[in-house]
């Protein structure tokens, strides 16, 4: 948790009357750069707490509404320019009264001529009548059950979840805290997706007259990898060759998520040929992992030693190019550009 009052929209960089995609658009960017996982700075991890706080306020219209208008004191979850409970309107002309629950607020106008409806004819048309008014609100309404003491369901939560592609593929358990400080154990299924929520029972909001809590929902948002693609649930990932590996063939060192495999390349590759790892890919929720697709980059070195210049001007002169400065081949050079070869593991 962040220490002592701070900015959130300073924070996330963004105006006070930013839009709601420009500060999801502003936290993703910040949270990619500042990821512990990612980024080894030790104040990256401070900085990302901060970041995910000034987002879980700033996300949620209720929240961000407290806190533009009172600030640092947007916790206690009202403004104190005014008291709890009912405020007649001018001359007995109507008012407002603030449920106890602190979440339902009720206008209505006054009871004299054209002033609206009639205080009891309200929560008859709102609560049906026949005496189902609310005893809460003064001792009841002709009476009846009550609609106070009727148990009432918390409010559902969300929150966002940062997860790595590796984390992703593995699955596993992960401690989790929220912006106010609240840590929560949390199981992340093997294979899940950019998007997809994680429901924790009974960790929502309270519920009321004896009801049940809701829910916190995690809307889980998969990180960028340095070296990974995701494709539907295949994985991309570029291999630097060297011409003679490309021209000759080679057996080379392939990264997966779980380490890495070894791979044939087939002599006369060209950059942009792809190899397929069968089951390398990323897993699903059911099981089935797709394939790791890697494709070939031929690399050119900046800088040759004497000898290697001397060798790729012989190979020049025995294909029949021409070599030298700002000379071009007048080889074909044609390749199999996009075709698919196999990969050994």
């Amino acid at each position: 948790m962040a220490v002592g009052y701070r900015d959130y929209y300073d924070i996330l960089g963004v105006p006070r009357d930013a839009s709601a995609d420009d500060i999801r658009t502003a936290y993703r960017k910040l949270a990619r750069k500042n990821h512990p996982d990612v980024n080894k700075d030790p104040g990256a991890e401070d900085r990302f707490k901060d970041i995910s706080e000034a987002y879980e306020v700033l996300r949620d219209p209720e929240k961000r509404e407290l806190y533009d208008r009172l600030g640092p004191n947007w916790r206690q979850g009202q403004d104190v320019a005014g008291a709890q409970g009912f405020r007649g309107g001018p001359g007995g002309q109507g008012g407002t009264y603030s449920s106890p629950y602190g979440d339902v607020q009720f206008d209505f106008g006054g009871g004299g001529p054209g002033g609206g409806a009639d205080f009891s004819d309200f929560f008859e048309s709102l609560f049906g009548g026949g005496g189902g008014g609310p005893r809460g609100f003064g001792g009841g309404f002709g009476g009846g059950a009550g609609y106070a003491n009727r148990p009432r369901r918390g409010a559902d939560h969300e929150a966002e979840l940062d997860v790595t592609l590796p984390e992703a593929a593995a699955g596993g358990k992960r401690r989790f805290t929220l912006s106010d400080g609240k840590s929560y154990n949390v199981t992340i299924p093997k294979g899940v997706r950019d998007g997809q929520r994680i429901r924790l029972a009974g960790e929502g909001g309270p519920g009321m007259d004896g009801g049940p809590a809701g829910d916190l929902f995690l809307r889980v948002h998969l990180l960028p990898h340095k070296d990974f693609h995701l494709d539907g649930k295949n994985l991309r990932v570029d291999v630097p060759i060297s011409p003679s590996q490309a021209a000759l063939g080679a057996q080379v060192t392939v990264p997966t998520l779980t380490g890495s495999a070894k791979v044939r390349v087939p002599a006369g590759s060209s950059s942009g040929r792809q190899l397929r790892l069968r089951g390398e890919g990323m897993p699903t929720t059911k099981g089935a992992a797709g394939d790791l697709l890697a494709r070939l980059q031929i690399v050119v070195p900046k800088h040759l030693s004497d000898r290697e210049r001397e060798l790729y001007e012989q190979l020049a002169a025995a294909s029949g190019e021409t070599s030298g400065t700002g000379a071009s081949g007048s080889g074909s050079g044609s390749g199999t550009t996009g075709s698919t070869g196999t990969g050994g593991q």
